[in-house]
């Protein structure tokens, strides 16, 4: 059994969430999409006791790692490393955009297209599997009409996230879908609980977020 800790600062508002092997005890939400870093951890303390648990039951802390808003990336970190530190217990890390992909409840599409919105027509982007397999690697991404034609041309594709709304001007291929998805800390559960479960622990001393800075013009041709 597993008493698991997710924190999600990446995108938008802050979530955090309580999990049993995969079974939800609680979850909380910042309202105010602002101030991540005065309400995460009332919000932990919150949800621990309404649980009756203390932070030292916790067996593990998981934390959505990029990429996504900067002072909101480092604020998620610095808080899971010191809860870490503090009760001895292992840093799972999630890549953002792969815990978005997972909020898509019964894709209708065979493909998945997270979308952070970054600056100008850039995104941060990632495409998966309904199994959640990485199809293409996180990436910036200057968006163009030309953008995923190779995807699209041999899959269904659904486009989704705060950068989406960027893209569907643009993208039009047939097989491309754009769809509403709301993603929280939730969506780490089984991500979270298949990383430990395998003992796959980020180096604690060592870990950072991913800022996804690396810039990468339009996707380059392969087979897929």
């Amino acid at each position: 059994m597993a008493l698991i800790l997710h924190i999600d600062t990446a995108v938008q508002s802050a979530s955090v969430c309580l999990a049993e092997n995969e079974n939800i005890l609680g979850t909380k939400v910042n309202p105010a999409e602002k101030e991540s870093a005065s309400w995460l951890h009332v919000a932990i303390q919150q949800l621990l006791l309404e649980n009756g648990l203390e932070l030292k039951t916790l067996d593990a802390v998981a934390i959505s790692a990029g990429p996504g808003s900067y002072t909101g990336l480092r604020v998620g970190m610095a808080a899971a490393k010191g809860l870490c530190y503090a009760i001895s217990k292992p840093l799972i890390t999630i890549n953002t955009l792969q815990m978005m992909a997972a909020s898509v409840q019964l894709p209708a599409t065979e493909l998945l297209c997270p979308m952070i919105d970054a600056r100008r027509m850039e995104v941060f982007t990632a495409v998966y599997n309904t199994n959640l397999e990485e199809i293409m690697p996180a990436t910036n991404l200057i968006l163009e009409e030309s953008s995923f034609t190779d995807l699209l041309d041999v899959h269904t594709l659904s486009f989704f996230g705060n950068g989406s709304a960027k893209a569907s001007p643009l993208i039009r291929h047939k097989n491309a879908s754009f769809i509403s998805v709301t993603s929280t800390a939730e969506n780490m559960l089984s991500l979270a609980a298949k990383r430990f479960s395998e003992g796959q622990f980020a180096n604690l001393a060592y870990a950072e977020p991913y800022y996804g800075k690396d810039f990468h013009s339009p996707i380059s041709k392969k087979n897929y």
